[in-house]
């Protein structure tokens, strides 16, 4: 199974120069956001399998659905040949059961939306979650979309330290985070890992080098600080 330690993600992959650029600045996940029932994908599925293809032995990459049915999710991780999927949508018990039953050596990550007072229901998802997922990944409601990724709205860190307390898997923080807030942001939560999207954009809308080389920077002293050798 995927190991979570230092799990560095940059997600919304636009093409194989940015997935190029992503690497060569020392991230070792990248993330791809499909079948969206709110935001622009970034590329098509035919793109992102390429991507992935022309990458796989350099990086791990991540799909990140909506999709809920356990048949469709692991149709969608063969078209793209990936071994780990990010759940950002309601999944019930059953189905993540069936995923785990009938395709084992896939990976899951459980997203965990923070809304204003939802944390109780956070809390709640996790207990009954965390023996059918690998991780769990933080991330922001944004009511005035109705997005609950990609937002670049952050959240009461204090809240996402609770939820990496109480699980017994990994969690990664995602939420607003940015090349300027990653290291308070982990400092604040502990977390297993850290993923941006927005945060380390442009004005055109693609990835910015020195953003992202800030951001891993920061990522990678955070993690040094929070387990020294």
């Amino acid at each position: 199974m995927t190991d979570f330690t230092k799990f560095i993600q940059v997600a919304g992959v636009i093409d194989l120069a940015e997935a190029e650029m992503l690497i060569n600045c020392g991230v070792n996940f990248l993330g791809f956001p499909l079948r969206l029932p709110v935001n622009k994908e970034d590329c098509t599925e035919e793109e992102a399998a390429w991507i992935i293809a022309q990458t796989k032995d350099r990086v791990k990459s991540i799909a990140i659905t909506y999709l809920n049915q356990a048949d469709e999710i692991i149709e969608f991780c063969k078209k793209l040949n990936v071994a780990i999927i990010q759940l950002h949508g309601g999944i019930s018990i059953n189905e993540l059961q069936k995923l785990k039953s009938t395709a084992p050596k896939l990976n899951l990550i459980k997203s965990l939306v923070m809304k204003k007072g939802n944390i109780g229901e956070l809390e709640n998802l996790v207990a009954i979650t965390q023996n059918y997922v690998d991780a769990f990944i933080t991330d922001t409601y944004d009511p005035s979309t109705g997005a609950s990724g990609a937002t670049g709205k952050t959240h009461d860190w204090n809240l996402s330290r609770r939820l990496v307390e109480l699980s017994s898997k990994p969690v990664i923080l995602a939420g607003g985070i940015n090349h300027l807030n990653v290291y308070d942001a982990m400092m604040a939560v502990k977390p297993a890992g850290v993923d941006t999207h927005t945060g380390v954009e442009g004005l055109g809308g693609r990835k910015d080098f020195e953003k992202v080389k800030k951001f891993v920077e920061e990522a990678k002293r955070a993690f040094d600080t929070i387990n020294p050798i």
